[in-house]
């Protein structure tokens, strides 16, 4: 941990979400599970990728892009946070980018005052084709540029989104951290196959926590995600998870723990490259 972090065992939480073409909907539903985090007493709550927007088709999400600082969805984190008195990651939502017919897919993290405190683009676009099922974001998405991290009451907080987990220099790229996020939306075919081992695989080699909120459960689009959001401490064992549908995980992040993973297998003092 830093010296800034906190000392003792943070309880930090996950919402998992099946999210709606429907932006009311999304933030209603989103409304009533961080207001659930809040009273177990997590004091970071993380939302999914997409939480206030699953379209019919990806260029859908172009037509209620937000400009930074402005738009009801970021207005909606933002008293969310103040409200509770959280940090609240907002999973991830479309802002306007340079390009008229894309967006960024961007995650905003506000602090316990309603305050933006760091803002995260996806930089890895997800493209899949198998058969019938074929996903392009690069279509209405365009690339962020920068690793963010962020400080939090569980220490420093690393930002990245779903596709991003596969590409572990990424990771690296943001120093030692205490905590990870990944909010996702991973498809069905691809979380059966790779969400547990990656988030493992994640926590094992930076020797931190790792948060993943996701969307699980079948979507009006007919879209299905795999959902199983889940709490991975350093050692890289799941202490938390949730398979499909709405509802919360949650733990803690605890710096005795990471101190410990890190003083009997100091890995990270071992690197070379």
């Amino acid at each position: 941990m830093t010296e800034t972090a906190a000392s003792s065992a943070v309880r930090v939480a996950a919402v998992q979400m099946v999210s709606t073409p429907d932006v009311a909907r999304n933030l209603a539903d989103a409304e009533a599970l961080i207001a659930e985090a809040a009273d177990r007493g997590a004091r970071l709550v993380a939302l999914p990728e997409y939480f206030c927007f699953m379209g019919r088709s990806d260029r859908e999400k172009v037509a209620i892009r937000e400009r930074e600082g402005q738009g009801p969805i970021q207005a909606f984190l933002a008293a969310q946070a103040r409200r509770h008195g959280i940090y609240l990651a907002g999973g991830t939502l479309p802002l306007e980018c340079p390009d008229p017919d894309r967006v960024y897919n961007t995650a905003f993290v506000y602090g316990p005052d309603g305050r933006a405190v760091a803002r995260y683009d996806k930089i890895h676009l997800f493209s899949f084709r198998r058969g019938n099922e074929s996903y392009d974001e690069s279509l209405s998405i365009r690339p962020g540029t920068n690793p963010v991290r962020f400080q939090a009451p569980c220490g420093e907080v690393g930002l990245s989104t779903c596709y991003d987990l596969r590409f572990p220099e990424l990771y690296r790229a943001l120093g030692q951290v205490d905590l990870i996020l990944v909010p996702a939306a991973f498809t069905y075919t691809t979380g059966q196959a790779h969400w547990e081992i990656l988030l493992r695989a994640r926590a094992i080699e930076n020797q931190c926590y790792v948060l993943a909120p996701a969307q699980g459960g079948v979507h009006p689009n007919g879209r299905r995600t795999w959902g199983h959001t889940m709490l991975v401490d350093p050692w890289g064992e799941v202490q938390n998870l949730l398979p499909d549908g709405p509802g919360i995980v949650d733990g803690v992040v605890d710096p005795g723990r990471i101190a410990d993973v890190r003083a009997s297998l100091p890995a990270l003092r071992h690197r070379v490259l």
